[in-house]
Parts: C-alpha cells; sequence; structure tokens
C-alpha cells in the first residue's frame, strides 16, 4: 500500500458534538484509559496507567509549552484585529530563541478581521506593556508581522503571556476561560513555543509519576512546538494531495544515545513520536545520504516511504550521534514534517499514550498505523462506552501490533 493511496473517507467515523469533551474532568488522572494490546481491550482509568507498562519502560514526554498567541488589538474605528502568532517569519528562526528575543520579532500571523486592518501600524497597551504591529508581506493564508514592544528588555514570551489570549481547539466552540490558564497546559511544560497543547500529557499528575516510579520507569523529555496544523481536517478526496505542517523539534544527544539501548519505549503523545520516529529517519539520511547541514536532515513526509536503506534503530541512531559530533552540535534543533500513515512500521516506539482524535485527520492515520484496521474496533468501543473525545477527552494507550 502506498500511503498517498489512502482514502481519507478510510478514516472517517461519526463524531457528535456531545462526545467531545469540551471541559476538562475535575482531577486529571480521573480520565478513562483504554488500553489495546494484543487484540485485546481494556477499560481501566487513567491512575492505573503504570499497571500496563512493563518494568523499566522507557518513556519520552513532549514538554513544550503553550503561549498565549491570540493577541487582540482594536482599531480606531472600533474593530477588533486578532493576530494569531504561529511561528518566526525567517524559515530557518526556531522557535525557542525566538521567543526569547527582546524589543522586536517577525512572527507569521493568521489574522482574523484583516480586511479592517487599514492603518500601518496597531498598537495595544495592557498591563503596562506597549505593542505594536505592523504588516510585512500576505504569504498565501497568512501575513508576516513585525511586533515590536516596550519595555523592550522583556522576551516575546513573557509579551505573549502578559498581553496575549491562550489558544484553545476551535471545536471547543467557546472562549478561553480561567481553568484552561491552568488545565490547557501539562504539568512539565517548561519550553515555551506551542499554540496548542501536546495534549496526551494531560492526564499526568505526580501521583501518576510516582507511580510510574514503582515500576522504575525511566522518565524523558523531547521538544516539539506543537503548530496549528495539528487541527487541519484533511480537505483532499486522499493523503498524496494533503500538505503536512512542519513544526520545530528540539533532541538532546544525551537522549539520543540512551535510547539505543533502550527495548520498550513509549512516546507521551503524537508528537513525542513523531519526534522519535523523525530521529530514525535522521540516521538514515547520516548513513546513506551525506548530509551537509542539520537544515539537510530535515525530515519530509513521503520520505519514509521513498527513501532508500535499512537499518536497525540502534545504528541508525549511532549514526546520527556520530554526525552530531562530528559537526559539534549537542542538540538537534530542526523541523520534522514526518507523516505517519498505514503502511508505516514503528521503527523506535512500542506504545502510545494518545487521546482520541477527530475523524478524517492526520493523527487518525498516525492512529492507524500503529494498530492497523482495528482502530475502528478501538474506537467504536470508545464511543459506545461514554468515553470522551479530543483534547480534553480521555486516554487511551496502544501498543503497537505485532
Amino acid at each position: 500500500m502506498n500511503p498517498k493511496n489512502i482514502a481519507i473517507r478510510d478514516l472517517d467515523y461519526d463524531l457528535p458534538f456531545e462526545k467531545i469533551a469540551t471541559k476538562p474532568l475535575s482531577k486529571r488522572d480521573e480520565s478513562k484509559l483504554l488500553v489495546y494490546k494484543n487484540g485485546k481491550l481494556t477499560d481501566d482509568i487513567f491512575i492505573n496507567a503504570h499497571h500496563h507498562l512493563p518494568k523499566k519502560t522507557f518513556i519520552v514526554f513532549n514538554n513544550t509549552k503553550v503561549v498565549h498567541a491570540r493577541i487582540l488589538f482594536k482599531t480606531e474605528t472600533g474593530a477588533f484585529i486578532e493576530l494569531f502568532c504561529l511561528e518566526p517569519y525567517a524559515s530557518k528562526s526556531e522557535i525557542t530563541s525566538a521567543m526569547l528575543k527582546n524589543e522586536s520579532v517577525e512572527w507569521l500571523c493568521l489574522v482574523g478581521n484583516l480586511k479592517k486592518w487599514k492603518t500601518t501600524h496597531l498598537t495595544l497597551t495592557q498591563n503596562g506593556i506597549t505593542i505594536s504591529a505592523e504588516k510585512i508581506s500576505k504569504i498565501d493564508n497568512h501575513v508576516a508581522v513585525k511586533l515590536s514592544w516596550e519595555p523592550k528588555e522583556l522576551s516575546f514570551a513573557e509579551i505573549l503571556n502578559k498581553t496575549g489570549i491562550l489558544p484553545i481547539p476551535p471545536y471547543f466552540k467557546r472562549e478561553t476561560e480561567k481553568i484552561d490558564l491552568e488545565r490547557y497546559q501539562t504539568l512539565y511544560a517548561s519550553i515555551e513555543g506551542s499554540v496548542a497543547a501536546p495534549t496526551a500529557g494531560l492526564h499526568f499528575t505526580n501521583s501518576v509519576f510516582d507511580k510510574l516510579k514503582s515500576i522504575d520507569a525511566n522518565i524523558n523529555y523531547v521538544t516539539l512546538h506543537v503548530g496549528a496544523g495539528t487541527f487541519m481536517p484533511v480537505k483532499s478526496n486522499t493523503l498524496e494531495n494533503h500538505v503536512m505542517h512542519s513544526e520545530w523539534m528540539e533532541v538532546d544527544v544525551s537522549l539520543i544515545k540512551k535510547l539505543q539501548s533502550e527495548s520498550f519505549i513509549v512516546a507521551v503523545g503524537t508528537t513525542s513520536l513523531r519526534t522519535l520516529e523523525t530521529l530514525y529517519w535522521m540516521g538514515i539520511k547520516c548513513t546513506f545520504y551525506n548530509p551537509k547541514s542539520i537544515n539537510d536532515l530535515e525530515v519530509m513526509q513521503w520520505d519514509p516511504y521513498e527513501l532508500e536503506g535499512a537499518l536497525s534503530y540502534q545504528d541508525s541512531l549511532n549514526n546520527l550521534v556520530s554526525w552530531m559530533h562530528s559537526h559539534n552540535l549537542s542538540r538537534l534543533v530542526c523541523r520534522t514534517s514526518l507523516l505517519i500513515a498505514p503502511p508505516y512500521q514503528l521503527k523506535i516506539v512500542k506504545a502510545i499514550f494518545t487521546n482520541f482524535h477527530q475523524p478524517q485527520s492526520t493523527l487518525l492515520a498516525l492512529v492507524s498505523a500503529i494498530v492497523g484496521e482495528n482502530w475502528k474496533k478501538i474506537y467504536n468501543h470508545a464511543l459506545n462506552n461514554s468515553y470522551r473525545f479530543l483534547s480534553y477527552g480521555d486516554s487511551s494507550l496502544l501498543f503497537k501490533s505485532e
């Protein structure tokens, strides 16, 4: 099977609005947990997640932090214009360092009510901060904007968090509320840059981490800054004409070294999984394609289905580490556009914690790659047993089908 030929209708199911969790549960770890392993489904609650993992499981979390990326300006005529700040305008400018910039940045934005933006500058004064927005250029459906502010010594991340609004998924069909400031963020979020939460991690509490210690789980972190593209449904009839969104990822060489000696690796969320699987294909490029710079390592959406060469994941990661050493890199900071869909076979990850995803989405294609056609059985079970869907919904633990 060629993933380009996958019909989006094959990734469809009926999701009534009342099945979508638009508010979080009172306690994170009381969400339901649906475990799929060897064709068998087990119902549980998340606080018991450790019971379903082997001893010394190597678990990888995404520690990105959602920023208050929506800025609401008001024109002199009283019209509201919203800037949804997505990522740095310069294509090679990565998010983490750009978030730390002072005085001004150039950012790619989605602009609401763009036709009402008649003046050169928009200005907002709030919480002792004055921020100014200037249009640079229009790029497809986006606008490049120069944002400048006073006091200049504040970082852009600080500016956003003092003047902006935390973005929540559009399918909530409501405005951001106080509860979202706490709950639409993982407990371990630390690296600012996402416009959406890595929601599989929302269920983890200090109690869950304590229980993971009881099985000697090895806790590790990568960073992938989640972009707005994560909410984009596939609008083409097949995957071939869908352009997979590109996102910034960061991984320390120390983690890549540790991965080589682990036999059971679990990803918390699709973002962690895509990051880990991207490392394998970077190793393939280092082995067979002689990359000159880190930009040559970027994994494009069809690379896994078109690159020549095969290695064990240990050899691939070892070659990636050697390449990093030869280029004096202790940390990978680069983009990935990896699209995981059938017949993709996971190279590094053995199981994933993940929520229940939207119909006709690349996230559902990823689930299908892990469990095959059994995704329909899993989702039907969830729908028929009062599971809550999407970002604030319940969780699943899916083991790779052998």
